[in-house]
């Protein structure tokens, strides 16, 4: 851990933090490593846009994004002090409360979890499922798959494995699969196969999206400076849904891979979706209180986590005051 990551800084709104920074004597930017948690994509597009534009220099903070990957293990790094805080999720989160671990969500970029179903076109709604084969990877049996199974009266009978090969699906229409809105049907789409996606958090599915993960010592040690990273990793996202350009070249770079119409089509369906701020329109990065009683209730239900779990431990809304950007 390098020494001078996250020194107490001015005020907890970002634009005062602005003018008393332009008012008063130089320092130090703060160090900050943000790891994410899959390459860099359309849906990390806010934190490369904070970067991209200057957002976080302006904040006082030298922000280093660092890519997940499949063989990354966020948590594991953010524990033994590799990163100061991570692109986390709500279930991971309170499972890591439960065995003890010191760890908080601060903030939620996506008011939903993307998680969902693509179904072929002729599949309308989750409810048109009950009689398909369902492609579900291993992770998601112990994370989606329990509320799933029991909303719709589904059964593990059902279950194929899901290898995130997509040829079953292409050549069944009797199958369907797990999903991310710009991922698995935009290689549909480039396939020219029609299809469906259906967003679980439609229908009730609680946990947030794309989460601000730190360790309770950063939270709560030096918070003013959690907060400008907070604070300007959300102005980061109003930005890049209005002009995405600047946080594009970085993804790119970073992910040679990613194409132009990949982006667009990412940026397409974030927008449709309203993740940022969801069908009421809420400051982005808000989360409740209720939002994570109910990711708690089902998970307890699920036999996924302990009732004894101090549930609340998960998550702190202390950064709420500084997030005032909205999404439209």
């Amino acid at each position: 851990m390098r020494s001078n990551r996250f020194d107490t800084g001015a005020s907890a709104l970002l634009a005062v933090t602005l003018a008393l920074a332009m008012a008063g004597p130089a320092r130090a930017a703060d160090k900050v490593v943000f790891l994410t948690s899959w390459y860099a994509q359309a849906e990390h597009g806010g934190f490369y846009q904070a970067k991209a534009t200057g957002l976080y220099e302006k904040a006082g903070l030298d922000v280093e994004i660092r890519m997940g990957g499949p063989q990354v293990n966020g948590l594991q790094l953010l524990l033994a002090g590799e990163a100061d805080a991570i692109m986390g999720y709500d279930i991971q989160v309170l499972q890591a409360v439960e065995k003890g671990l010191p760890v908080v969500t601060v903030a939620a970029s996506f008011q939903y979890d993307l998680q969902g179903m693509m179904t072929h076109d002729d599949v309308t709604s989750l409810a048109g499922i009950k009689d398909r084969a369902i492609l579900v990877s291993s992770a998601g049996m112990t994370a989606w798959w329990p509320w799933l199974k029991k909303k719709y009266a589904l059964s593990d009978a059902q279950v194929r494995a899901y290898t995130f090969n997509l040829q079953p699906f292409f050549a069944d229409k009797n199958v369907v699969q797990q999903a991310y809105p710009s991922s698995e049907p935009f290689q549909a789409q480039e396939k020219g196969v029609p299809v469906n996606f259906h967003l679980f958090a439609r229908d009730g599915y609680p946990p947030y999206g794309t989460t601000i993960v730190t360790t309770r010592k950063l939270a709560e040690g030096k918070p003013e400076a959690m907060r400008r990273f907070v604070a300007a990793s959300m102005e980061g996202w109003k930005s890049y849904m209005e002009n995405p350009a600047p946080a594009n070249v970085l993804i790119k770079a970073a992910n040679p891979k990613m194409s132009d119409g990949q982006i667009a089509f990412g940026i397409t369906r974030l927008k449709a979706l309203k993740v940022l701020g969801g069908e009421e329109n809420v400051p982005i990065g808000t989360m409740t209180e209720a939002r994570w009683k109910a990711s708690y209730d089902y998970l307890v239900e699920a036999g996924l986590l302990k009732a004894s779990t101090d549930w609340k431990r998960a998550f702190s809304l202390d950064f709420m005051p500084v997030l005032s950007a909205k999404a439209e």
